[in-house]
């Protein structure tokens, strides 16, 4: 299946480190190679990257590495088709819009029989089960709230009884962004970090590579990564548990009942 990474922080961070890492999963240190994207929030606009070419030889994946692009939600993904043919399309992560802002999201896992109805509000463009999951998400949550974005808090507590419900069908580890916070339902296997005061040294362990946070941060800084298999061999990684749903904001790690 597919590997999944977000990033959540107080304050506009690149990413360059950990997808220099993850980006190698895309067909070197690991077997996805049927594509890969990296989308990027920025105020209220959002940088979109996609290519259906395994991200390890992608000219694409090349200039994201080289791009301190400062955000604080991030969410990326590289593929291994499921379902659904390796074309640009079927690349996640997707992005929608609703209630004036923009949403990304991004799944790893296979549903089976997942065939719900969508009454048109949001369509998929590919032929994956994974937009079509995104797509009745975003309808569940219009029907939900209507035409009033609703608070972090309500949010969350829908968002985690939808992931529930679509999870029932296979599974469901997925990354979800407004710009605000990230939302992370976790079927089988995700783990989270966060790095703040006081920083430290991390290595790599897809690359030679190792980095020195303390002379890149403030003592206000706070990172929250969060990666399919852990990026580093040198931190402490929080494994989720199965069936959990955890929000992050700020570089916080929340569930949806303490918002």
């Amino acid at each position: 299946m597919c590997q999944l990474l977000g990033m959540n922080c107080n304050t506009p961070t690149d990413i360059v480190f950990s997808f220099t890492g993850f980006a190698t999963r895309g067909g070197l240190t690991d077997e996805h190679k049927d594509g890969w994207g990296i989308a990027f929030f920025e105020g209220s606009g959002v940088r979109l990257f996609v290519d259906h070419q395994p991200a390890i030889s992608s000219p694409v994946a090349e200039l994201i590495k080289h791009y301190p692009i400062q955000s604080k939600n991030v969410i990326a993904h590289i593929r291994k088709a499921t379902q659904g043919e390796v074309t640009l399309e079927n690349c996640h992560p997707f992005v929608r819009e609703c209630w004036g802002r923009y949403w990304v999201f991004a799944h790893n896992g296979d549903l089976k029989n997942f065939t719900p109805a969508l009454d048109g509000s949001f369509l998929p463009v590919g032929s994956t089960d994974s937009e079509q999951a995104f797509c009745y998400l975003l309808q569940s949550l219009r029907r939900q709230f209507g035409n009033c974005l609703p608070e972090t808090g309500e949010l969350a507590v829908f968002l985690q009884k939808i992931c529930a419900e679509i999870a029932a069908y296979g599974t469901f580890n997925m990354m979800l962004s407004n710009g605000e916070a990230l939302f992370v339902h976790c079927s089988t296997r995700l783990y989270y970090i966060v790095r703040q005061y006081p920083f430290t040294t991390a290595s790599l362990a897809d690359e030679q590579v190792t980095v020195d946070f303390s002379e890149l941060t403030t003592p206000q800084d706070k990172v929250a990564v969060i990666v399919t298999e852990p990026l580093t061999s040198n931190e402490i990684w929080t494994p989720f548990v199965p069936g959990e749903f955890r929000v992050f904001v700020d570089g916080d790690v929340l569930t949806a009942e303490a918002l």
